[in-house]
C-alpha cells in the first residue's frame, strides 16, 4: 500500500513541508501498526541504499576498475547542492562509508517508545493521532504528517 506522508525539508530553498510516498506492506489498522509499517519501509530503504553503496565501493576498489563505471561517485555537486547539504550537516555524494545496517525490530521498538514519550506526533489529514491502539482507516488518499517535537528550554519534567 502507498501512504502519502508529509516530510519537512531541511533546506530553506524548498518548501518547508513536501509530500512523499511511502510504500508499506499491508494496511495498518492502528497507530502502532502504522508506525511499525513506516519504520519497516524506511529501514528497508536505508539498508538498500547502504547495500548499493557497498557494491559501488567494492567495484571501485577492484584492481583495474574503471572510474567511468561509477558516474555517481565522480559526479560534481553544484554550489546549490553543496549549500543544501551543508544545511543538513553533511556534504556527500550519497555513498555511505562504514555505516551498519539498521535493525527493523530495534528501530520499531525505538519508534514506539518515542511516540509514547511524546518525542513526535502523528497527524492523519490534520487530525492528531493520540493512542497507539487507536483504530484508524488508512487509504491511499489520506495524508500522514510526522512531526518531531523539540524541547526549547528547561527540563522535560
Amino acid at each position: 500500500m502507498k501512504l502519502r506522508v508529509n516530510v519537512k525539508s531541511v533546506s530553506k530553498r524548498r518548501k518547508a513541508v513536501e509530500e512523499t510516498v511511502c510504500e508499506v506492506a499491508g494496511c495498518p489498522g492502528t497507530v502502532r501498526e502504522l508506525i511499525l509499517a513506516v519504520v519497516d519501509s524506511q529501514v528497508e530503504e536505508y539498508n538498500s541504499r547502504l547495500e548499493q553503496s557497498e557494491m559501488l565501493l567494492q567495484d571501485f576498489s577492484r584492481p583495474g576498475s574503471s572510474p567511468a563505471a561509477l558516474p555517481e561517485v565522480l559526479a560534481c555537486l553544484t554550489k546549490e547542492e553543496i549549500e543544501d547539504q551543508a544545511e543538513k550537516g553533511k556534504i556527500s555524494f550519497g555513498i555511505s562509508y562504514g555505516e551498519k545496517k539498521a535493525d527493523k525490530k530495534a528501530a520499531g521498538k525505538n519508534a514506539i517508545q518515542c511516540f509514547e514519550d511524546g518525542i513526535y506526533r502523528i497527524f492523519m489529514d490534520g487530525q492528531s493521532l493520540e493512542e497507539l491502539e487507536e483504530r484508524i482507516v488508512v487509504t491511499e488518499e489520506k495524508v500522514f504528517t510526522f512531526v518531531r517535537l523539540t524541547m526549547l528550554t528547561g527540563r522535560m519534567w
